[in-house]
């Protein structure tokens, strides 16, 4: 008699899928949220793919993405607006 199938674990421990990973997946690894990974993804500041109407993410390049952000010790410049003007600020 065969070994019985392995259950399914819980939607806590899973882990992201070693091809492309969503935005949840990606929001857990960065430990942000997930509408701030929207946010990176739609303005082009975080690497993704588009399929369909979705996001996903390849892993490799949201690890790179995080180095880079840890090593470069400045924090990126970000679009502000101050007096109606538009202003890029640190």
């Amino acid at each position: 008699m065969a070994p019985p199938e392995p259950r399914a674990a819980t939607p806590a421990a899973v882990e992201p899928s070693p091809t492309l990973w969503t935005a949840t997946d990606v929001a857990v690894y960065l430990k942000v949220s997930r509408s701030w990974v929207y946010h990176r993804a739609e303005a082009n500041l975080l690497p993704h793919l588009r399929v369909g109407g979705l996001l996903r993410f390849e892993p490799d390049a949201i690890r790179r993405f995080a180095r880079e952000e840890s090593s470069d010790g400045e924090r990126p410049r970000r679009l502000s607006m101050a007096s109606g003007a538009l202003r890029l600020g640190k």
